[in-house]
């Protein structure tokens, strides 16, 4: 049972990972109004959204992405070491 908890949590960890590296490429090179970056960030914005709040404005590059990516790197990483620790 904790195995499988361990193997969900590390996908759902490298599914928001690439979709927030895809994220991140899309809003260099594709339209806000784009499809594919639409549905991205309604499901993105609502976690970049406390972030960029204490985030100070550093011009035209947006370092939230990056900042929950790390914290949802880090997160996954103590929940997995969290349930090893009980086999």
């Amino acid at each position: 049972m904790i195995i499988l908890l361990i193997q969900v949590i590390s996908l759902i960890v490298q599914i928001l990972g690439l979709m927030l590296m895809i994220y991140m490429l899309l809003s260099f090179f594709v339209q806000p109004y784009h499809p594919v970056r639409m549905y991205l960030s309604r499901l993105l914005e609502p976690m970049l959204y406390p972030i960029r709040r204490y985030l100070p404005p550093t011009g035209m590059l947006d370092f939230s992405p990056l900042i929950l990516l790390i914290l949802v790197q880090l997160i996954g990483k103590l929940l997995v070491n969290l349930l090893v620790s009980f086999l």
